[in-house]
């Protein structure tokens, strides 16, 4: 299978959401999260399609209203009747790859042009539609609720079920016989044949996805799936994170060629040492030819604290649309440091700054909720 996972920055047919419904998710708080998430529908339906998972038709007309008084792109918008139990799209979505006639890894000269392109122009009106595009693929990853949680049934069969639409070919990675269990929150790739993930998410026998599974068994997977020839190992991931090890809340690629990774100043808090330790190992790592990669930090918040429990805030959890990317803010004085970077490391995208203090209470924000859908063809 000649399969590539393109980078988050290529260009856009549409994100995946799964609207929020689930009332414990956000113990006390749930009231603005209906909100939120329009704000990011809006920012979205600007630049490229959201196809968004709802409960039903009911559910559909209560959600168009909110987004009609959000301001959002309605036409932009296409409604999947596709329950779930909750609905991160990231980890239960489809990961999407595109087939290619020639080698699984691609030039980082054309990953380059993929990065302009898809960042100077809006996607088309035509490109817009329900239509499929020839050579994309959906992966349908085992899903079982991070090995934590029971109530994961609904959410394993979203691909499927939101295919039953879409009309695209299906595959279901399968390693030694049997499904695999993959999140997209736990991979970060650049395009090129490199991709990040972490050793707790994946090597622990905590919250453990695939029994017995070694660092060659995921190599053979991510190249067999993926296009990836090359695969960093970071260590451990932030405090309060429930999946055990999200790459997506420590380091991402920002170009084919360079990291952006969050560092804590503070050596009493829980974060500096294993941050310091990620931020250790990404300067002595090389990528797929070879070479080193430019390592850029960002900032932690201020520990975020609910009802005494410890929150997984964390910048590096932005997602790269067409044109935009959509940042997490926490009403932090850090906030600022953060836009400011990653306004630098994405100079020809607009930085949108999207409030995910209520939001990260369900223990994820704007990355763990998208899934992009590359545009292929």
């Amino acid at each position: 299978m000649n399969f590539r996972m393109p980078a988050e920055w290529e260009p856009h047919e549409a994100t995946w959401l799964g609207w929020p419904h689930e009332l414990t998710d956000w113990p006390g708080k749930f009231a603005p999260i209906p909100w939120a998430f329009a704000e990011i529908v809006r920012h979205l339906a600007r630049v490229e399609r959201v196809n968004l998972l709802v409960e039903n038709r009911a559910t559909e007309s209560r959600v168009k209203a909110i987004l009609r008084k959000s301001g959002a792109a309605l036409e932009a918008v296409t409604f999947f009747h596709v329950p779930t139990d909750r609905g991160w799209m990231r980890d239960s979505g489809p990961i999407s790859v595109v087939e290619t006639s020639t080698p699984r890894v691609i030039p980082r000269s054309e990953a380059t042009r993929n990065l302009s392109s898809g960042a100077a122009r809006e996607i088309p009106r035509s490109a817009r539609d329900d239509s499929a595009h020839n050579g994309g693929v959906l992966l349908n990853f085992a899903f079982n609720g991070w090995a934590k949680y029971d109530d994961y049934r609904k959410d394993a069969k979203v691909v499927t079920r939101a295919n039953a639409k879409l009309k695209r070919r299906v595959v279901l990675p399968e390693h030694k016989g049997r499904r695999v269990v993959l999140e997209g929150g736990s991979i970060d790739v650049n395009g090129c044949g490199t991709l990040l993930t972490t050793e707790e998410c994946l090597l622990s026998d905590v919250q453990e996805r695939n029994p017995g599974f070694t660092r060659e068994d995921y190599a053979e997977i991510f190249h067999r799936y993926l296009g990836v020839t090359n695969v960093i190992w970071l260590g451990r991931g932030i405090a309060g994170d429930d999946t055990h090890g999200h790459v997506d809340d420590l380091a991402r690629f920002v170009d084919p060629t360079t990291v952006v990774t969050v560092v804590e100043e503070d050596p009493a808090e829980a974060n500096y040492a294993p941050l310091q330790e990620n931020l250790a190992l990404l300067k002595a790592v090389r990528d797929e030819a070879g070479e080193p990669l430019r390592i850029e930090t960002l900032p932690m918040p201020a520990p975020v604290i609910f009802d005494g429990q410890r929150l997984p805030a964390s910048y590096a959890n932005f997602y790269i649309a067409n044109n935009i990317v959509l940042v997490p803010t926490f009403n932090d004085p850090a906030d600022r440091i953060a836009l400011d970077k990653l306004a630098a490391l994405f100079p020809s995208r607009e930085i949108v700054p999207i409030y995910c203090r209520d939001l990260v209470l369900g223990l994820g924000t704007i990355h763990c909720m998208t899934q992009q859908l590359p545009l292929v063809g």
